[in-house]
Order: structure tokens, then C-alpha cells, then sequence
């Protein structure tokens, strides 16, 4: 599958030295993102007329005016059922623009509840138009940036990411307290992301955390509304959903691959997660991403 780079995507000489871009939602800018594929740097779609589908990993989500997507770097998605009066704006941006621990925290790859939500947001038509406001005042500055102007338009952009963050924790304020124990959850949720395929217990990780099993599962309680077993698992099957569309792996191959001793195994995990065969989760997804 593709990665697209931000790198790549420079449509005049100042982008080389830009860690920001932002575009007007077009078919013509949106043309690469109309096949599966995966992003090196995050990716926001703001409606402001007409309608868009976005699938990102194993949802679809359906924009229109007044909604924004965020995507997160590594996440498969893809655009389709473009209408025709769309209108609005795509803004593309590094991870290295967040200075800020509250940015760099909340807006972690490996925050996957958090990465869930803003998947698809709608705003209060004053909120929106806010943003709208402040999206246009860093397009202006991409158009012709300076080196005082680039600092401002990172600010703009992390001021709206507060926002939209501010607007997912109002309707989650139990799932987002900021506590003493959130470097855990945000170390757990890397340790993870590296070693799923080989370690699936929940002692392991509370080991190299050094705390307690009980310990862990009250911080991914409190931090994603999941027990430490349910983190796991979630992250085994987000790859097998992954790999059944987007790989050309038999169903033993991905079983050997993601750490299970047998097709069988692999067959009774995902029946025991969502009621459903390898197979016809298969079909599913591809009927999802390929129509």
C-alpha cells in the first residue's frame, strides 16, 4: 500500500521548508486520496458545502457542511462519492509542528480512542466559522509565507487543534482527565504498537512499565474506557483488518505473521471479537473500500 509523504506534496518551492500545507478541497487535490492508502503526517478535511465520504481504517464516515476529519498518520483511509459542489479545505501538517506536551499527548498515533473521535467532528455553526476564519488566514500565510509568518501560522493551527480536541472532550469528560499517570498510558500505547504481534499478555507490559497488571488496566480504564486485555486486542484486530484488505497474505500467512499458532486460532479470535469468519470480515472490508 502507498505512503504518502508530505514531502512529495509541494506545489511550489517554499513547501520544502514548510511542515504545513493547505489546499482548497477540490477533485483535483483530492485525486490521491481516492485509493487506500496511508499518510506520513496528519490530515484534516473541513466541509464547508457539499458532501464527501471518508473510510479511515474499518469506519465510513459521511462529511458534509460544518463537519471536519482528522486523520492520523498511519491510519488507511481513502475519499470517494465526491459531490459536486464540495467546498472546503484540506490541511496537511507534521508532527514535529507540536511543541506543546498537551499536543504531543493528546494527539499521539497511539492515543487510539482520542484518534477514533476526531475522526469525524461536527462544531457549532460558530464554531465552525471561527475555524473557517482562522483556516483561511493560514492558507493566506502557506500562499506567501515569512519566517514570522510560519511561526504564526503553527499557532493558528495548533489553536485549532485545541479546539477540536476541546470540542471531543466535552462530550467524553470522564474518558479525558488529565491525571498523574497519563505518560503511562501514552508509554503503554507505544509499547504496544511495537510488540503486539509477539506479546499479548497484559503482565508483560505492566512489567516494562513496572507496575502492577491491576495497576495498568485502572490506567486504560481511565484513559480509553478499555481494560488492558481489550487494548490488546483491539490493537491484534485493527491489523488483521488491515492486513485481510490490504495485503495479498493467505489467512494462515497473517495468522503465522500476527503471532497465532494456527489459521484456527485466528479463526476463533476474530469469531469471538465480531460473531464472523476471517472470510466474511474479508468480503466486508472489501466491499467497504472497493464498492
Amino acid at each position: 500500500m502507498k505512503t504518502l509523504k508530505i514531502k512529495d506534496n509541494q506545489q511550489k518551492k517554499e513547501d520544502q521548508d514548510l511542515s504545513f500545507r493547505v489546499f482548497d478541497l477540490t477533485s483535483e487535490n483530492l485525486n490521491a486520496y481516492t485509493v487506500p492508502h496511508k499518510k506520513d503526517h496528519f490530515c484534516l478535511f473541513v466541509i464547508e458545502e457539499g458532501t464527501i465520504q471518508v473510510s479511515i481504517e474499518d469506519k465510513i464516515h459521511k462529511l458534509k457542511a460544518g463537519k471536519i476529519a482528522v486523520i492520523f498518520p498511519e491510519q488507511v483511509s481513502l475519499v470517494s462519492s465526491i459531490s459536486v459542489d464540495l467546498k472546503g479545505k484540506i490541511i496537511l501538517f507534521e508532527e514535529i509542528l507540536f511543541c506543546s506536551d498537551i499536543l504531543k499527548n493528546e494527539l499521539s498515533t497511539y492515543n487510539v480512542h482520542l484518534s477514533t473521535q476526531l475522526n469525524c467532528i461536527i462544531l457549532s455553526a460558530i464554531d465552525f466559522q471561527h475555524s473557517i476564519g482562522m483556516i483561511n488566514s493560514i492558507q493566506d500565510i502557506y500562499q506567501y509565507p515569512s519566517l514570522v509568518k510560519k511561526e504564526q501560522a503553527r499557532f493558528y493551527i495548533k489553536i485549532l487543534l485545541l479546539g477540536l480536541i476541546e470540542s471531543v472532550h466535552g462530550l467524553h469528560p470522564v474518558l479525558y482527565q488529565e491525571t498523574v499517570d497519563k505518560p503511562i498510558y501514552i508509554k503503554y500505547k507505544k509499547l504496544l504498537n511495537i510488540h503486539y504481534k509477539q506479546h499479548r499478555t497484559v503482565q508483560y507490559y505492566a512489567e516494562q512499565l513496572m507496575v502492577s497488571s491491576k495497576k495498568l488496566n485502572s490506567i486504560t480504564k481511565r484513559h480509553c474506557g478499555k481494560t488492558a486485555i481489550e487494548t490488546i486486542h483491539h490493537r491484534i484486530l485493527m491489523e488483521i483488518k488491515r492486513q485481510l484488505t490490504f495485503s495479498d497474505l493467505s489467512h494462515k500467512e497473517i495468522a503465522f505473521d500476527l503471532g497465532f499458532n494456527s489459521p484456527s486460532a485466528l479463526n476463533k479470535f476474530v469469531r469471538s471479537k465480531l460473531k464472523e469468519t476471517p472470510t466474511q470480515l474479508q468480503q466486508e472490508l472489501s466491499q467497504m473500500y472497493n464498492g
